[in-house]
């Protein structure tokens, strides 16, 4: 299992309710392909730049242990979900590099 991280821009216009039941389907995606993951909501923040006509943005940041065909499937959903501006994922570093 490999360690991931996935940053979410949600849309301002949505509500919490919605906000919440977005982001648990992401988390059951992740648990659904065996993986664990931790949720750390930023919120609401102001933008460098207009993101489709919006000045600002909720911000989620899902980390994550799980196989690395979950990402994909991550991807994916959230591409067909409304309400997300941008995302972007990353693979954690596993171990630190002494004196590189």
């Amino acid at each position: 299992m490999r360690k991931f991280e996935t940053l979410l821009l949600l849309s301002p216009e949505l509500t919490s309710d919605a906000r919440e039941a977005l982001i648990g389907n992401f988390v059951a995606v992740i648990e659904r392909m065996g993986g664990k993951t931790v949720v750390d909501a930023w919120g609401m923040r102001d933008l460098a730049y207009p993101v489709r006509k919006q000045m600002r943005g909720y911000y989620v940041r899902l980390e994550y242990e799980a196989p690395a065909n979950t990402v994909a499937e991550l991807e994916r959903n959230i591409r067909i979900s409304d309400g997300v501006f941008k995302f972007m994922t990353i693979q954690l570093c596993e171990t630190v590099e002494e004196g590189a």
